[in-house]
């Protein structure tokens, strides 16, 4: 079983940045263009992508248009797209830009609705983001902390026709932590539907115990890992994170 690796392109101002712990005043920049690592993820042999649009996760609407526009014109795999992402036009407007998926966070909670008639009218291209803070769903890029645990959240909207669950700690976000590991095979034993784990990822080890953990499960899936700072400092090369998710590699 190969897992899927989701290099991750998060967008500020146009520019492809990584913040720590989601907050926007702690940005490391790392391409003005953020064109560039799309097409130096897509060379390397990634077969998705995964963008988000931090203002608009903050602003509840699209911002960063221009640069997501920018990279599904020079990338030639798929694109998934989260932030700001809050109604049925927003999802069709990206969809008919060229979004392959569009993550789907804040309104999870506040709207599950939203996220049943999605799944429904654009089957196979809705996924769920649930970011979590000491177990408890945040939204609004982070802002706010609800009172709903990630894991209640996960169970209630399994069966929307979703294609996955994105988990991420918020915790670890950024820090080069490490994965957390534990939690993310956790919720997957319990939901039928994939989880996608993101959060944390410091290097290759990571990413080979998440391959274990997966292989280990009797029941869900781990789909695969969303990864950021550790690419872009150079501590994980694209070519050791897949041979990490297919089980090739050695730490």
């Amino acid at each position: 079983m190969t897992l899927t690796l989701y290099p991750a392109i998060d967008l500020k101002d146009g520019a492809s940045v990584r913040l720590k712990r989601g907050e926007m005043a702690d940005a490391t920049i790392y391409a003005e263009d953020p064109v560039a690592p799309a097409l130096a993820f897509q060379k390397a042999g990634c077969r998705w992508l995964h963008v988000v649009d931090l203002n608009g996760a903050f602003a509840g609407r699209a911002v960063n248009e221009a640069a997501v526009a920018a990279i599904l014109a020079a990338s030639t795999v798929p694109v998934e797209l989260g932030g700001g992402i809050r109604d049925i036009a927003a999802i069709e407007h990206w969809l008919a830009l060229g979004i392959s998926r569009v993550i789907l966070g804040s309104a999870a909670v506040k709207n599950p609705s939203l996220v049943r008639e999605a799944a429904r009218l654009f089957p196979g291209r809705v996924a769920v983001g649930i970011d979590a803070r000491d177990g408890l769903v945040a939204t609004e890029g982070w802002a706010e902390t609800s009172t709903l645990r990630a894991e209640d959240l996960a169970l209630r909207i399994q069966d929307a026709g979703i294609v996955a669950i994105i988990f991420t700690d918020i915790a670890r976000d950024g820090m080069l932590a490490g994965l957390n590991i534990a939690a993310t095979a956790a919720l997957a034993a319990k939901l039928a539907v994939p989880v996608i784990a993101s959060g944390g990822v410091a290097g290759v080890s990571d990413l080979v115990a998440l391959a274990e953990a997966a292989r280990a499960l009797d029941h869900g899936h781990i789909e695969g890992a969303i990864v950021g700072r550790a690419l872009y400092d150079g501590r994980l090369t694209i070519e050791d994170a897949l041979s990490a998710l297919a089980g090739q590699a050695k730490e």
